[in-house]
């Protein structure tokens, strides 16, 4: 266990989580989500937390694991496709991951999401919260959109507006 990253965790506020993802950028990214998913099958969401728990940084817990975590407690699995991708933001790491269940990573590779999930954190870790959030949103839509084109849509089977954890 790093003892810096343990000192980010203790020190990150919820309070500076909510000023940084105002509601007008909370709204920004439900927009934005819901504009996506009009151009492809898959279905996004978008979760931001803030830090983890001192004991779960002792046991090695990742912002990756995290991810894999709220995917499956989220029910973002839980698609008629197997289309649902998430968007995880850990403020404390300025980190962001981004996990695609079996019908989209089959198709979609590794090496794409983290060239996303890097764009992004270089906005956040600039301060430009609101346009990396939309740079999340878009570079998802842009895989989703290639690979997955919005004839094959289902509806909206998991809401829009991101999870402030």
């Amino acid at each position: 266990m790093q003892l810096a990253r343990v000192f980010r965790h203790l020190l990150s506020s919820a309070r500076r989580t909510r000023m940084l993802f105002t509601p007008e950028v909370q709204k920004a990214i439900e927009t934005e989500i819901g504009a996506a998913e009009q151009q492809h099958v898959g279905e996004i969401r978008f979760v931001i937390e803030t830090a983890l728990p001192w004991h779960w940084l002792w046991r090695g817990i990742t912002p990756r694991r995290r991810a894999l975590d709220l995917f499956a407690l989220l029910h973002i699995w839980d698609t008629a496709q197997n289309n649902g991708v998430l968007i995880y933001v850990l403020r404390a790491e300025r980190a962001v991951e981004i996990i695609a269940d079996r019908g989209i990573s089959a198709a979609v590779s590794e090496a794409e999401w983290q060239r996303v999930c890097r764009e992004v954190e270089q906005h956040y870790g600039a301060g430009r919260y609101l346009e990396g959030s939309r740079a999340a949103v878009s570079g998802v839509a842009r895989l989703l959109r290639q690979h997955f084109p919005a004839a094959l849509a289902q509806g909206n089977e998991l809401p829009n507006q991101p999870i402030l954890l």
